[in-house]
């Protein structure tokens, strides 16, 4: 993991029923996310916020912005920045890993770590809604509509190179399409069961054998809406905001860490807690110097 972050805004709800993911990016560089990261001691600066165009279709406004997006992750890997993306709902994860495994094409294959309450894994014909957030992992695996799926090239995961951590929520034609191709998914009541440590440390087993990196997405809305009501789709039963810190603190500054997102903040339902976790969350995966408490220091915060 490179020392400098670059930070990529994408201000886009285009891909989901509620557009107020548009927003988050805007709302957590006011918050002082920058800032925030160098005060933890990780050297970051603002990149760019990339926005989708007026007057598309959701599917074209979402190709154009994704292979935008791209070819900023891209430029960034290989300039050596270790990019780190903000959504936007969680069509960014195409754009995001497409670039990412641009640049890993040349030393090897992408591994990804999916956090979310959801499986994001349909393809038009198997989605009840037709929203486009809740397609980016089949697309990355080269299933779905081909103007996504193509941005990388070639698919950009293979299934054997992904683990999905903290499902809650999902339709039979997804997890048909996961269980088909034989990806590792992490339900919520095994990470109950097992412990959010124990079900990490898998999911970056997996994302890390033989490839040449590996990148981690979190949904917030994989967090219980106790902890993070900011999101468009809340889901109950989640993870604890606590535990998901003190986890990702177990593997802070894992050299093999090619690039986070955090997607689907929502600030018109947000009270400040989610904003301040996103914040966190960010620090504690990319800061060298370990919280030797984050369980306990986040439960007094939102207490």
């Amino acid at each position: 993991m490179s020392g400098q972050v670059r930070i990529i805004g994408v201000a886009t709800g285009r891909g989901a029923g509620d557009e107020g993911c548009q927003r988050g990016p805007d709302a957590l560089r006011a918050r002082g996310l920058t800032a925030h990261l160098n005060q933890a001691g990780v050297p970051a600066q603002w990149h760019a916020t990339l926005r989708t165009s007026h007057g598309l279709a959701p599917l074209e406004a979402v190709r154009q912005l994704c292979s935008l997006q791209s070819q900023h992750v891209h430029r960034l890997g290989r300039s050596g920045y270790f990019p780190l993306v903000l959504g936007g709902d969680h069509t960014c994860g195409i754009g995001t890993w497409s670039g990412a495994a641009r640049t890993l094409r040349t030393r090897g294959a992408l591994g990804l770590v999916w956090i979310d309450a959801h499986m994001d894994a349909h393809v038009p014909s198997t989605s009840p809604t037709g929203n486009l957030h809740g397609m980016p992992l089949a697309c990355l695996l080269g299933h779905g509509d081909a103007r996504l799926s193509a941005l990388a090239g070639a698919p950009a995961l293979h299934p054997e190179h992904l683990c999905l951590v903290g499902i809650r929520s999902y339709e039979d034609g997804e997890a048909a399409l996961l269980a088909r191709l034989g990806v590792r998914v992490i339900h919520i009541d095994e990470v109950e069961r097992r412990g959010l440590g124990a079900a990490l440390d898998e999911a970056i087993a997996i994302a890390t054998r033989g490839t040449a990196g590996f990148g981690l997405s979190i949904d917030l809305d994989a967090i219980d809406p106790a902890d993070a009501p900011g999101v468009g789709t809340p889901v109950p039963g989640g993870l604890r905001a606590g535990a998901l810190l003190a986890a990702l603190a177990a593997h802070s500054a894992d050299a093999r860490l090619c690039a986070l997102e955090i997607a689907e903040y929502n600030p018109l339902h947000d009270d400040g807690r989610t904003a301040a976790l996103a914040q966190r969350l960010a620090s504690t995966v990319l800061s060298r110097a370990r919280d030797a408490a984050p369980e306990r220091a986040w439960d007094r915060a939102v207490a």
